[in-house]
């Protein structure tokens, strides 16, 4: 922590605008005792809201408006003066903010992969043939139906409670959740095995925190810039390109996963349809980079990808999305 990041003049009152989910106030109250550690003086409050995504339980994100419904309401907040910060798993955030908005401070990265949860199963491979698998993502439904054809993959909507009560009554044999909210909430025994990126690989922005603020507030980015983890922004950045290249939503499998390896970034993507039988591959790499050079990464990734087809196949699935909706 660079003492010149500080304010001279340390924030009073601060309000944290965040999701009502345990999951959701965890990573408020994360951030909350972040803040009370360099600003011991400051009052922290956190302002619990429900948002449109939290309500709409019966249908999957892609057919109802996709990840802006589980911020638009905090935005709100922060817009009106209720609110001085926002916390959100990136993987939620839009992949373009509203004007007016901005991505303050990434923290640092939780395990990004995807966790197999079972009450009677040790792996995917191990479930019989007809065993239904629960997600709420296509990324993951796409993975599943390449790689298990004989499984019946059905939709997962709720939050992490809900979602493990599911399971628990039976409803699923097993059901794919990130490993990170999982470890947040002391819940990593439910964790029966992690999935190599290799086999499940992650959606951008898994497993890490962003702190959005209104954009004219430039004395509150300057509070939370010793919260802003460099490595993470610059994998997260670089992940978030590719998915905003290729128009990425919850209505495309899209995943996008940056590591560091001996000082340089290595990135792996991928574009599927949702029956997992065409799936498209790209990976780069680059040495040392700046966020500047990590989103160029992201792009020609990217780049890779619309050479194999992507286009073509995000096109043709908002399309049907679309024309499903209206029906």
């Amino acid at each position: 922590m660079n003492s010149e990041t500080l304010s001279a003049t340390p924030p009073r009152t601060l309000v944290i605008a965040s999701r009502e989910s345990r999951l959701a106030m965890w990573q408020a109250e994360h951030v909350r005792c972040a803040l009370h550690k360099l600003y011991p003086s400051c009052d922290v409050k956190i302002l619990g809201m429900t948002t449109r995504g939290d309500q709409i339980l019966d249908r999957t994100l892609s057919k109802v408006g996709g990840k802006g419904l589980f911020v638009k309401e905090l935005e709100n907040a922060l817009a009106d003066g209720r609110a001085d910060l926002a916390v959100h798993s990136l993987k939620d955030v839009p992949m373009e903010l509203p004007p007016g908005f901005a991505l303050s401070a990434i923290l640092e990265r939780e395990d990004a992969r995807d966790a197999f949860v079972s009450n009677h199963f040790d792996t995917l491979s191990a479930l019989p043939p007809g065993s239904v698998v629960g997600t709420s993502s296509l990324r993951r439904e796409a993975s599943l139906r390449a790689r298990y054809p004989e499984l019946v993959v059905k939709p997962l909507r709720g939050n992490l409670d809900t979602r493990l009560a599911k399971l628990d009554r039976g409803d699923y044999a097993a059901i794919i959740l990130a490993a990170a909210g999982l470890k947040r909430l002391g819940l990593g025994e439910r964790i029966r095995a992690l999935l190599d990126p290799a086999d499940s690989l992650p959606a951008a922005g898994q497993g890490a925190l962003g702190i959005e603020i209104r954009a004219d507030r430039t004395e509150l980015a300057q509070w939370l810039a010793p919260l802003h983890h460099a490595h993470t922004a610059a994998a997260v950045e670089a992940e978030r390109a590719v998915s905003r290249a290729l128009g990425g939503s919850c209505q495309v499998p899209l995943a996008a996963y940056a590591t560091w390896h001996d000082g340089a970034l290595h990135m792996r993507a991928l574009v599927a349809t949702p029956d997992g039988r065409r799936v498209l591959h790209a990976q780069g790499s680059s040495p040392a980079p700046t966020v500047e050079r990590a989103i160029e990464l992201g792009r020609e990734v990217a780049s890779q990808l619309e050479s194999q087809g992507a286009l073509e196949i995000v096109q043709a699935l908002i399309a049907a999305d679309g024309s499903a909706s209206g029906a």
